[in-house]
């Protein structure tokens, strides 16, 4: 009895005097010219490190983390042989440098649609949101219509949480203008969960720059997140799970696993271990900043064990945790070929880390100045932010997968036809092929119940493909036929059709008994 009683005396000094050292930010925050670009550069290089780092295991293990016998590698030279060899991995900083270079060149009162168009039209292959983004800017629906669910059926990936590093990095103290910035360019390409997650590693890196306890940067850069959403549950769940298990990360990765890792909106990621959706993927960068507990070497290895997106999570806490600790504080041993790296322009960009450094530092400073900070001489003083709560939104509302069923390619009428019970549907498929650089666009029709609803065109060009061959959501519940008609057919490309995920207003439970096959299989 008494020990517990010494024990919960124990932790609630530890809060009084957290308490007492959190204090202070709500007043100003003043660093040096120095320490503000040290830490910039910190950030920049660590999420370049954390993506190199675990590139290799991009998705190679899904629904499982990386065991402990299986070594990850690190070695000194692998940096800028990576960026000269591998430069698609790193679409965590090419689309960061996107957005940066249209705030250097049109300032911080860049419209929405400078972002949209510059990103929509670059020359890099996408994936998931930002695809289904871009082609949506491409064809007639803007931002942040681009960005919305019914538009956008990867609307809760994982897209603008990797991207977001840069509205933190030029809102030092300032969480809640970092949220303004994902506000205009998160709804590009997401959406509720998808855009929250942007939103909260924006946050992270904003108070990366005002306190060294990533307990509470991870806690207090939550309340940007409105509670009622599953982003923040999620995350406040494993800050929970942390502190239910301190020594034992692998057990959060199981609670994490057993409540959050089914899917609903990411087709791809539907009855199936492949999870790119935003919010579980950010429980693995937070666990990574708990459980390394401001160890670069443990962090970056946590990140990446954790699996799935196992390059960009790594990159997020890399990233963090650099701009924490600053550039000259990251340990030598992950530095190995960092300089021979700086000056090499990411591709698709005309700029290299060393390049962002300096940037990065003036779009601060100039953000600092426009939200009533100061720089004086060597001095910044920043008005420190306590966080706020953006608006609440919610992806896939009442929508639930419930089927994945195959879909025939009547070769002779040149159209896909099927019928499904339920209130939605996604055709998994694609026209493009990977390199595929041809102008050449298929034009279809889209019949819902025997009324034509849309006029979908599939280009073959994979930058400008359309990333499912389309989908509908609340309709009303009920029997429906569908029907794409391709009306040009191509002897030169080929139209790949999937499965249709179907979607209704309830969850089904795990098992499911066709009566008419039960009966053939007695």
């Amino acid at each position: 009895m008494k020990f517990a009683l010494y024990l919960l005396m124990f932790f609630l000094a530890i809060s009084c005097r957290q308490q007492e050292e959190h204090a202070a930010l709500s007043d100003n925050i003043t660093l040096t010219r120095e320490q503000l670009r040290d830490k910039i550069m910190g950030g920049w290089a660590g999420q370049t490190i954390g993506v190199t780092f675990g590139g290799p295991y991009e998705f190679r293990f899904q629904g499982a983390f990386i065991p402990d016998y299986q070594p990850l590698h690190w070695y000194e030279g692998y940096l800028k042989q990576t960026l000269l060899n591998n430069p698609g991995l790193y679409d965590d900083l090419y689309m960061d440098l996107t957005f940066v270079d249209v705030f250097e060149k049109f300032g911080l009162a860049a419209p929405i649609d400078s972002f949209a168009n510059a990103y929509a039209k670059a020359g890099y292959a996408l994936w998931h949101a930002n695809q289904a983004g871009r082609y949506n800017i491409l064809n007639g629906i803007p931002a942040p219509a681009s960005g919305h669910w019914l538009n956008n059926p990867h609307a809760d990936c994982i897209d603008y949480q990797i991207e977001a590093d840069f509205a933190g990095l030029m809102s030092p103290a300032m969480p809640n203008v970092a949220s303004q910035i994902s506000d205009k360019i998160g709804h590009i390409m997401n959406y509720g969960d998808g855009w929250y997650g942007g939103v909260y590693i924006g946050a992270l890196y904003a108070l990366a720059f005002v306190s060294e306890d990533i307990p509470f940067i991870v806690s207090e850069a939550l309340k940007t997140i409105p509670p009622q959403s599953e982003f923040y549950q999620c995350i406040n769940d494993v800050i929970s799970w942390h502190r239910q298990y301190p020594g034992d990360w692998k057990q959060t990765w199981f609670e994490v696993e057993k409540k959050w890792a089914s899917d609903i909106g990411c087709p791809e990621g539907v009855f199936r271990p492949f999870n790119i959706d935003a919010k579980v993927n950010a429980a693995y960068v937070v666990m990574g900043l708990l459980y390394g507990e401001g160890d670069f070497t443990k962090t970056l290895e946590i990140a990446t064990r954790t699996g799935q997106d196992a390059d960009c999570n790594p990159s997020s806490a890399g990233g963090i945790l650099g701009t924490i600790i600053g550039y000259g504080n990251i340990p030598a041993y992950w530095k190995l070929g960092l300089n021979e790296a700086e000056d090499i322009d990411f591709k698709y960009t005309s700029i290299s880390l060393l390049d962002v450094y300096d940037i990065g530092l003036r779009h601060a400073l100039l953000n600092i100045e426009a939200h009533g900070g100061t720089i004086s001489d060597d001095m910044i003083t920043i008005p420190y932010q306590p966080p706020v709560a953006v608006k609440f939104e919610k992806s896939f509302v009442d929508h639930y997968p419930v089927d994945k069923t195959p879909t025939p390619w009547n070769a002779t009428k040149d159209e896909i036809n099927f019928e499904f019970e339920g209130t939605g549907f996604v055709l998994l498929g694609d026209a493009s092929s990977w390199a595929n650089t041809s102008d050449y666009v298929f034009n279809t029709e889209l019949y819902l119940d025997g009324a034509v609803v849309e006029k979908p065109t599939l280009p073959v060009n994979f930058t400008t493909r359309r990333y499912e061959l389309c989908w509908k959501y609340q309709l009303p519940k009920g029997k429906h036929t569908v029907k794409l008609k391709i009306l040009n057919p191509s002897a030169e490309h080929t139209i790949r059709v999937g499965d249709a995920i179907i979607y209704s207003d309830q969850p089904v439970d795990g098992l499911q008994i066709n009566q008419s096959k039960a009966a053939m299989i007695k």
